[in-house]
């Protein structure tokens, strides 16, 4: 116990060597086909927070940004050259280069992870780790290879055959194997959404979200026989549309079963389909202090593991994750005082909550204060860099302390957590 205490010790002290966020900022997350941004193009929201990235950095020069790393899961041809393309568009040299991440739902998260360690390790001093999806655009295979080697499809390893199963059946799985009932779900998903309304009700977004600009095309008109086709119009994007700011334990408990006939995961216990982008700007605390910065920095990121797990129940991720990252920085699981543990579906993230102990900082309102996925969406690549934005922007706020955990499950059996302390 000593040598944890002295592990938190260690990490809320501040070091010229620290990775440090200057800003940490997300577009909306709305509904994929059918929300604000269903008419934007990944890079279009990728390029909209790399611009505000410089506009609220306004003494760092865009030239002393050295590498920018996107996660994103689904877009053409990795999205390396359409990323690239949206950083000089908005005002990036080509002397800043970028590269594209994708580890599934941790994406963004990895990107953060990748550039904080290039700092790290001196291999530069300024970086961006951001994150692009539009599910919209890109989910016509959900996600599963569509050119596949046929011998996979066929393997006698049985893992291997899991990393394709659909993700609503690994909730299945998650919830008989370990006895998360269908109620304790849906008490949970409303639970998501009735914290995620009252956060935007309050306000609590608003600092971390940049509008984005959309054109829509012109309507089809009211369909009555004679339709008066309505013009294309550009709209700013600014709220979170997923959340359902009337939602119950007993509105949940309505909705069929999606991936089972007998199954407990629903559209209401599961996260959302989504659109949406992210970007955090990080650099070494010493070149902070050097730029005369060290009163705008906001946290500092202080490590991230990633482990395997079962493709079959790839949801329990985070419980595994998790541990290992605290002991790895020799902290406590009290040590932290607000964890964002991303809502794939409910079954997983009770899970996670249970297995870790964690029940009490549940009904504490320290998991997820602001809502999750099931609420907010989960745009794969973009996740994670939005969970930082919204962790950055909570800790500290009513006494919920200044360190904070970020962490996922990730699809083909994996979980990744990070560690963030809030200056």
């Amino acid at each position: 116990m000593a040598q944890f205490q002295k592990g938190l010790k260690n990490i809320l002290q501040k070091h010229p060597n620290d990775v440090v966020f200057l800003s940490a900022l997300r577009t909306a997350i709305t509904r994929s086909f059918k929300g604000g941004l269903r008419n934007a193009y990944p890079e279009q929201m990728l390029a909209t927070v790399l611009r505000a990235t410089l506009t609220q950095n306004p003494n760092v020069p865009p030239s002393a940004i050295q590498d920018v790393a996107v996660g994103t899961v689904l877009s053409e041809l990795g999205g390396s050259k359409a990323a690239r393309m949206a950083l000089n568009h908005v005002g990036y040299p080509s002397s800043t280069s970028l590269y594209t991440v994708n580890r599934a739902c941790a994406s963004s998260l990895q990107a953060i992870t990748t550039i904080a360690d290039s700092i790290a390790v001196g291999r530069i001093d300024v970086g961006i780790g951001a994150g692009m999806e539009s599910m919209t655009r890109n989910y016509g295979s959900k996600a599963v290879p569509t050119q596949l080697w046929p011998e996979l499809k066929e393997s006698g390893v049985k893992d291997a055959r899991d990393c394709i199963m659909p993700m609503g059946i690994t909730s299945e799985n998650v919830a008989e194997r370990y006895g998360i009932s269908r109620a304790d779900q849906d008490a949970f998903g409303a639970a998501s959404h009735i914290h995620a309304s009252k956060a935007q009700k309050d306000g609590l977004f608003d600092k971390e979200i940049v509008p984005v600009s959309v054109t829509n095309p012109p309507g089809k008109g009211d369909g009555d026989g004679s339709p008066t086709p309505q013009p294309s119009e550009t709209v700013k994007v600014s709220k979170d549309d997923g959340i359902r700011h009337n939602a119950s334990t007993e509105s949940m408990a309505k909705l069929k079963p999606v991936f089972k006939e007998a199954g407990t995961t629903t559209a209401g216990n599961s996260s959302q389909i989504s659109d949406g982008a992210a970007a955090s700007l990080m650099m070494r605390r010493s070149t902070a202090n050097s730029l005369g910065l060290s009163s705008s920095i906001k946290g500092k990121f202080a490590g991230a593991t990633v482990v395997g797990v079962a493709p079959d129940e790839m949801g329990i991720g985070p419980a595994y994750a998790i541990p290992a990252l605290l002991s790895s920085l020799e902290i406590n699981k009290e040590d932290v005082g607000v964890w964002e543990i991303n809502e794939a579906f409910a079954s997983q993230a009770l899970y996670c909550v249970r297995r870790l102990g964690l029940d009490k900082a549940l009904q504490e309102g320290r998991i997820n204060p602001r809502g999750g996925a099931i609420a907010l969406g989960h745009p794969l690549g973009a996740t994670g860099g939005r969970m930082v934005s919204t962790i950055l922007s909570e800790m500290g706020r009513g006494g919920l302390g200044d360190v904070g955990v970020v962490s996922m499950c990730v699809g083909t059996g994996m979980g990744m957590a990070g560690l963030i302390v809030r200056e």
